[in-house]
């Protein structure tokens, strides 16, 4: 069971990303959270500038897996977050699951490091954010 579910197209960059970034922050911040990650057209391995950007940051991506998102994680999760489905609807329907949340973010695919990073640290952010927002509301009586 996941706390978050991370969604996008092909599980191959941006959710891998927040996964492995809200983990790694919940883990050094001692938070009993967890979150996995899925798309709605995996691709066969993690985008390489993907992983290159993260192994800037000391976290190895490169041999995650991408997942076909099932209804199932969907269930189990409190909360899905998708990366960009607003953007590209029609091929990431996971939109259409009441009360996600789309951050908005652009594919990292085929694009230079120089954007990645960019990409990268705005997820950064954005789950730093989310954690607060869940510490926050965990803490309200």
């Amino acid at each position: 069971m996941s706390d978050i579910l991370f969604v996008c197209v092909h599980n191959a960059g941006r959710s891998q990303m927040a996964r492995a970034l809200f983990n790694r922050e919940a883990q050094r911040l001692g938070l009993p959270y967890h979150a996995d990650s899925a798309g709605t057209e995996p691709s066969g391995g993690v985008h390489a500038v993907v992983a290159q950007a993260m192994g800037e940051l000391g976290m190895d991506i490169a041999n995650e897996r991408p997942k076909l998102i099932t209804n199932e994680m969907v269930q189990q999760a409190s909360r899905v977050v998708t990366m960009g489905c607003q953007v590209d609807a029609d091929k990431c329907p996971a939109v259409f699951i009441r009360g996600v949340e789309d951050w908005g973010l652009p594919d990292p695919k085929d694009r230079p490091l120089a954007e990645v990073r960019l990409i990268r640290d705005t997820i950064q952010r954005r789950v730093a954010e989310l954690l607060a927002e869940l510490v926050k509301t965990r803490a309200r009586p």
